[in-house]
């Protein structure tokens, strides 16, 4: 293993030159730095990790907490990007993560203790069951916290605008012409809830009513319940015209509901979808759907967690909304008349 006293002999200049070097410090020429990487990489160095985290009381690990309702877990095509970006993100400026769990071996511990115990850096909360006291207690500790999509009164908060983007797909739908729009929803999260709200203020907005069987509560990224509850819709006397998925994924379930009635996709029912999955072409169909913006939140909130790591003077608690974008299809038709 290459030595720190090998690097600096190799280079011609000091110990606390190369460590300067090393750790960004920008009281050296930009010469001497790029000299002292080059020669760390060509030698095949790196840092002792416990002496660096002796010396600058971190040890550039940072705890994640993902928790979900389904047994999707990284599997979910939203939560897969979000992750990706942070860990890419969180990397870039020399930190690794561990997931949070409620086991050291065979030793239960909350997820709090589990923090304790790795002496993580910072935390970063990006899927739970928010009222769980465990999840509060480790929101409400001394460790720096960065929550996705919820907000505690100390952590930074990133929350994707959920209120916004589905309140900008029913208002399009309803420019199009359409009253009847039922939404199947997901699982009741804080993030369902925003939908709902969101699809309720749009048609009120519009002065259009909602019928209480219109709304109905199924699963997030599950085709085959979607399906089953579509066909539930389609065969009320009064029918809707546009259904609204729960996701693009669910939206398939939509689709092949229309299909099974004997009816026609967008010519006799539409269909829209929500989170912008690049898999959004079906067959025949371009799904007019919403875009959230994954990566740039997994990206925004390892900048914040490690803003609030290594100034922890400089930073305050602040919700950052992310806006989400409107993707128009072929899925919603136009009516003329209503």
């Amino acid at each position: 293993m290459i030595t720190i006293q090998e690097l600096s002999k190799q280079c011609g200049v000091s110990v606390s030159t190369v460590s300067k070097a090393l750790n960004g410090y920008s009281d050296i020429s930009d010469k001497t730095r790029e000299l002292v990487i080059k020669t760390a990489n060509e030698m095949g160095y790196f840092p002792n990790a416990n002496a660096r985290a002796l010396k600058l009381k971190k040890t550039f690990n940072i705890g994640v907490l993902f928790t979900t309702h389904t047994t999707m877990g990284l599997r979910n095509d939203y939560f897969a990007h979000v992750l990706s970006a942070f860990k890419e993100e969180s990397a870039k400026k020399g930190y690794d993560i561990t997931f949070i769990e409620n086991y050291i071996g065979r030793r239960k511990m909350t997820y709090l203790e589990h923090c304790q115990f790795r002496h993580f850096d910072g935390v970063c909360i990006v899927c739970a069951d928010y009222e769980d006291q465990e999840v509060v207690s480790l929101a409400s500790s001394d460790f720096p916290v960065v929550t996705i999509d919820y907000a505690f009164n100390k952590t930074n908060s990133i929350i994707s605008d959920n209120y916004g983007g589905m309140k900008q797909l029913t208002n399009y739908i309803i420019q199009q012409g359409h009253t009847k729009i039922a939404y199947i929803h997901g699982v009741k999260t804080l993030v369902t809830k925003n939908r709902i709200e969101g699809y309720l203020s749009a048609m009120a907005d519009n002065k259009v009513k909602v019928p209480k069987e219109y709304v109905i509560e199924g699963l997030y990224r599950n085709p085959v319940l979607t399906e089953e509850l579509a066909a539930q819709l389609l065969a009320m006397p009064n029918r809707p015209t546009c259904i609204i998925a729960p996701d693009d994924q669910s939206a398939v379930g939509v689709i092949n509901a229309i299909r099974k009635q004997g009816l026609q996709v967008v010519k006799d029912v539409s269909v829209a979808g929500y989170d912008g999955l690049e898999s959004q072409q079906m067959i025949g169909v371009r799904l007019t759907t919403v875009k959230q913006e994954r990566d740039n939140i997994g990206k925004e909130a390892s900048r914040r967690l490690v803003e609030m790591i290594e100034n922890p003077q400089e930073t305050s608690p602040e919700k950052i909304f992310m806006k989400q974008t409107l993707l128009i299809g072929n899925s919603v038709k136009k009516l003329h008349h209503i």
